[in-house]
């Protein structure tokens, strides 16, 4: 085989393409503005409008499950028209015209209807996104163009949670519960980066199909080398055996809500766990480009790998923490995790497809796990329920070595 390069390849060895860069100040801005109204929203069940845990497990589970079935037509339309711009816009605008209405929430009924909006956006618009990158890098800068966009989005959490912590703090102080006035001041000044990042998409473009010369020098190693049973129609037989791994390790990765709700029953104020949440993201952000870097040297897989076991020590942690500081550890490993593994996964998937199947692969990869998590949350919150606050966490930690165990044993590079 001779392997291929891009004419371009100044622009893609700095993996900086105008469209990464701005997709991933798309996902800054929007990040900033969901971290802001969305993180406490399990507080905000909890503690102001009294839902159980069964309830939250519901809503959070619910939401993402229906609202992936739409990623998979997404991503197909996007394939089948060749235009990934307009869906992606669209995804991002439906879930910024969600988001004031939880300002006058005042049912967890209300709260499902507006939580299914911004998941429906967020279904919508992910698989032509993630597309969209692919299509933008060239395959030995894949990582770290994937890797540099989960770290604009990470680092926009940040920003979110750092703004939700000081109106928290100035509003309510130390208090161990939220109060509805706070929530509301979050919801009003979250909507202005929402909006902004709208603006944004002037700048993206949709790719065309890149052109590439031959060249004797490169690698064989860095070129794509897909399954010969495969057809330029058809998924590799890998894709379909890490989809379903990857339904194991999800099905005990439950919504991050619980993560919430874990860290107020360790006795952690409103404030402390904002601050928890801003360490967390801050280890994300920085960890996402090495990985994305270190993935397109060594492969995918081995970091993914990594990140799972990391993600079981977090939640077996979880599970047998006593002390509220102990909780400060746990979200920083927790972050190591999101870092190694998150946008790994995603440019894994482009690598085990080929390139005219990218947008529905990236929408089976995605409704996979949304589907996923309507099972995953409703049975963390069952047994957080009826065994204890522990049991959720013992059971997404025996699921991810499972899971670490299927990719090691099943899927090849």
């Amino acid at each position: 085989m001779i392997p291929i390069q891009p004419r371009n390849s100044t622009t893609t060895r700095l993996a900086l393409q105008p469209n990464i860069f701005f997709l991933g100040m798309v996902s800054f801005l929007t990040d900033i503005s969901s971290e802001m109204i969305f993180t406490l929203l399990p507080l905000f069940l909890a503690n102001i409008l009294g839902a159980t845990t069964v309830v939250i497990g519901f809503i959070e589970g619910l939401a993402d499950s229906i609202a992936s079935v739409v990623r998979v037509i997404s991503g197909w339309l996007s394939d089948r028209t060749k235009k990934r711009k307009p869906l992606t816009f669209a995804g991002y605008a439906l879930s910024t015209i969600a988001k004031p209405f939880m300002y006058v929430a005042s049912t967890w009924s209300m709260v499902l209807g507006i939580r299914f909006a911004d998941r429906l956006g967020k279904g919508i618009r992910t698989a032509p996104r993630d597309a969209l990158i692919a299509d933008s890098a060239a395959l030995e800068n894949r990582g770290k163009a994937f890797g540099f966009h989960r770290a604009l989005d990470t680092s926009g959490a940040v920003c979110g949670l750092a703004i939700a912590a000081i109106v928290v703090f100035l509003i309510q102080k130390g208090a161990l519960e939220l109060a509805r006035g706070t929530y509301q001041m979050l919801v009003l000044i979250g909507l202005v980066p929402a909006i902004l990042a709208l603006f944004l998409f002037f700048f993206i473009r949709e790719t065309k199909k890149q052109e590439f010369t031959y060249d004797e020098k490169v690698d064989t190693a860095r070129v794509q080398v897909t399954d010969r049973k495969t057809t330029p129609t058809s998924f590799d037989t890998r894709f379909k055996i890490f989809l379903v791994i990857v339904f194991v390790f999800t099905l005990g990765n439950s919504s991050d809500a619980f993560l919430v709700l874990r860290a107020q029953n360790l006795g952690n104020p409103v404030f402390t766990i904002l601050v928890m949440l801003i360490l967390f993201n801050v280890v994300y952000a920085s960890i996402s480009t090495p990985a994305g870097i270190l993935s397109d040297r060594l492969g995918r897989r081995r970091l993914i790998i990594l990140g799972w076991l990391i993600y079981g020590i977090t939640y077996l942690g979880f599970a047998v923490a006593h002390n509220s500081w102990q909780v400060w550890l746990l979200f920083m490993l927790y972050g190591v995790y999101f870092g190694l593994a998150e946008g790994v996964a995603r440019a894994f998937v482009a690598d085990l497809v080929p390139e005219n199947r990218r947008g529905t692969a990236y929408g089976v990869f995605h409704t996979v796990v949304g589907l996923t998590l309507l099972p995953a949350s409703l049975i963390a919150g069952w047994l957080w329920h009826t065994v204890s606050p522990a049991a959720p966490f013992y059971f997404g930690a025996g699921l991810a070595l499972l899971a670490m165990l299927g990719l090691t044993l099943l899927v090849r590079e």
